[in-house]
């Protein structure tokens, strides 16, 4: 390995806060905002929003796995119990705490209908993160919580993919190439037929891009990937080009979603392989940055905050830019006092516990 990428290799496997991925968080959660502001799906790329959590997805996937590759090899295992015991302190209070009052607004204050049914009938699965194998989405009215189905499958995988590291170094890397490959098989159709629909639910709820993250890291945490990772991604103009290859996937509405969340990868990766990237402008500005870290909440309040402008001011409820924009405005005074009430107390038990793993908006 050359001296140069050597000395870059060594700073990468140092880092045990990568910057930018707040000030990615941020142009992650925007567009799920965006498109829950929509009364429907708009026409192009203004209808790709849900993508955003994909997003999220290839962010969780690299940094948790970055980071237990870090205690792997700083302290020669993975100390689980505290993993999660981190991840815990990290989700569940202000998960728990909005879904309590979901709860409570179900009960006190809806009306009996079939969308309150529907919630009070599922909200068991909501507490355990397991909706994504077992609600109905696919009903005519809509779903309360249904946003929640995102972070089932990120606690899902928090919850497995510790124990991984516990075999030998290859196995991190081949666990997300099969995992990656039955998720694409469901999908397609090419494996499950005769599976049971419960078998077949949670095999498709494994994510792609989560494995895709995942897989970078792998690869950045070696001399052998590093390397020729960095002689294409650790070049300055890497990100912008990375972004450019993924707004132009974003606007071509028959590329297949494969190659979108692969564009994501190589964004995250770009922004991690070192730190004056060319997207450092913009996605280490401070506001961008400061409403990455509020993400996670920002994720868990918003759609309450559109729901509130949309009752609120019912003549501009079909107005997306409208709702989005005052949607947004309502929701970043909430995700911050969520953070300030719920997170910061915690942050100094955390930090005993060698914080500092990902999710939607982690630090």
């Amino acid at each position: 390995m050359p001296e140069a990428t050597s000395v870059a290799f060594v700073g990468y496997r140092r880092v045990r806060r990568f910057a930018s991925l707040d000030g990615l968080r941020c142009l992650a959660v925007l567009p799920v905002i965006w498109h829950h502001s929509t009364p429907a799906p708009p026409a192009g790329v203004l209808g790709r929003g849900p993508l955003g959590v994909d997003l999220f997805f290839v962010i969780s996937g690299f940094l948790i796995t970055a980071l237990l590759l870090r205690e792997r090899r700083e302290h020669g295992s993975v100390a689980i119990g505290r993993f999660y015991a981190r991840r815990a302190l990290r989700i569940f209070p202000a998960y728990y705490l909005v879904l309590g009052l979901y709860l409570a607004r179900a009960l006190l204050f809806m009306a009996p209908s079939p969308t309150r049914d529907h919630f009070l009938h599922n909200v068991s699965y909501w507490a355990t993160y397991t909706a994504n194998w077992f609600v109905d989405f696919s009903v005519l009215y809509p779903v309360v919580f249904a946003f929640g189905w995102s972070l089932a499958v990120e606690e899902q995988f928090y919850t497995a993919w510790p124990w991984f590291t516990r075999g030998p170094r290859w196995l991190l890397p081949v666990a997300a190439l099969a995992l990656l490959a039955l998720d694409q098989s469901v999908e397609r159709g090419l494996v499950g037929a005769g599976w049971s629909p419960l078998a077949q639910r949670i095999a498709a709820s494994i994510a792609t891009p989560i494995c895709l993250g995942a897989l970078v890291a792998c690869l950045l945490d070696v001399s052998k990937g590093f390397g020729p990772a960095n002689a294409v991604l650790g070049r300055r103009l890497a990100a912008p080009a990375a972004a450019a290859l993924l707004v132009f996937l974003l606007a071509d509405l028959s590329a297949p979603l494969l190659a979108i969340e692969a564009a994501m990868a190589l964004l995250v990766a770009a922004c991690c392989i070192r730190p004056d990237h060319g997207l450092a402008w913009l996605v280490d500005a401070r506001p961008v940055r400061w409403m990455g870290a509020l993400s996670y909440g920002l994720y868990l309040v918003h759609v309450a905050a559109i729901t509130a402008v949309k009752r609120v001011v019912p003549g501009h409820a079909s107005d997306a830019p409208f709702v989005f924009a005052v949607g947004l405005v309502l929701a970043i005074p909430l995700a911050w006092a969520l953070h300030k009430a719920v997170e910061v107390p915690l942050l100094g038990l955390r930090a005993r516990l060698r914080g500092g793993d990902g999710g939607h908006g982690a630090s």
